[in-house]
């Protein structure tokens, strides 16, 4: 998988084996890592900004995406998530 970018959509499976259509929404690099925030595409179309369910996927060596286990792993791409929005509202 090349580089992924923020605006690019791509369907992944869900822990059901459900296939979702997701938007990348922000990229944030941690200690070498990669990470990227995410939302389906279908809520992105029908929710307003606040109903938007939002998650992380950390990008591996390959370039492919997993899930985050880590619970401290996740809160520290959170806030680096928060703290990349709130450059952008400045």
């Amino acid at each position: 998988m090349d580089e992924i970018k923020v605006g690019e959509v791509f369907t992944i499976v869900d822990e059901t084996e459900q296939e979702q259509t997701v938007e990348v929404l922000a990229k944030v690099t941690l200690q070498g890592t990669d990470y990227v925030a995410v939302s389906f595409l279908d809520d992105l179309q029908e929710e307003s900004e606040e109903d938007i369910d939002i998650f992380f996927l950390k990008v591996d060596n390959e370039g492919d995406l997993e899930a985050i286990e880590n619970d401290e792993e996740f809160e520290k791409v959170s806030k680096a998530y928060d703290a990349l929005l709130e450059e952008d509202e400045q």
